[in-house]
C-alpha cells in the first residue's frame, strides 16, 4: 500500500482558516478530483464537515475521537491506524486536516502538494517538510490567470529510501 498525502498550502505552509480554504484555484480542484477519484480518501472530522458530504466516486473514511459520530456514505473510525486497516486493495489519500497530516507524515510515501505562491492569515498549517526525508521528484509551475489569482505549482515529494 502506498499512502499519499494530498494538500494545497501557502508559502508559510498555510492550510486554512476557520475550517475553510484560503483560495479558489479551479485547476487544483480539477487535479484533486482526477487524482483521488476511485480511491480511498481519509480525512478528519472537521475536514469532512467543511466538505459537507462524502466525496463522490471515492471510499470516504472519517477519523474522529467521537465514538458515536456517523456520516452518510462514510466509514467512521477513531484513529489513523484504524483508518489504514479499513483500506483494502487501494493506495489511499490523506486529505487532512492539519492534525491528520501531522499524524500521517511518518507513514506516508508521497506528498502530492499544490504550493500556492502567496501568504495568508491562517489557523491551520501543514507540517514542516524535512528535505532530508522528502525528495522533490516532480514540479509543474503555473502562472496567475483570469481564474487563478496566485501563481501555484503542483509538486510531488517521495520519501527518501
Amino acid at each position: 500500500m502506498t499512502v499519499t498525502i494530498i494538500a494545497a498550502i501557502g508559502k508559510n505552509r498555510e492550510l486554512g482558516k476557520d475550517n475553510d480554504l484560503l483560495w479558489h484555484l479551479p485547476n487544483d480542484l480539477k487535479r484533486f478530483k482526477k487524482v483521488t477519484k476511485g480511491h480511498t480518501v481519509i480525512m478528519g472530522r472537521k475536514t469532512f464537515e467543511s466538505l459537507g458530504k462524502a466525496l463522490p466516486h471515492r471510499t470516504n473514511i472519517i477519523i474522529t475521537r467521537n465514538k458515536n459520530y456517523t456520516a452518510e456514505n462514510c466509514t467512521v473510525v477513531n484513529s489513523l491506524a484504524e483508518a489504514l486497516q479499513k483500506v483494502t486493495n487501494d493506495n489511499p489519500f490523506i486529505l487532512g486536516g492539519a492534525e491528520i497530516y501531522a499524524q500521517s507524515m511518518d507513514i506516508a510515501d508521497t506528498l502530492d502538494l499544490t504550493l500556492v505562491d502567496a501568504t495568508f492569515e491562517a489557523d491551520a498549517f501543514f507540517p514542516e517538510i524535512d528535505t532530508t526525508i522528502w525528495k522533490e521528484v516532480y514540479r509543474e509551475d503555473h502562472k496567475t490567470d483570469e481564474q487563478h489569482p496566485y501563481n501555484y505549482s503542483f509538486v510531488t515529494y517521495k520519501k527518501r529510501k
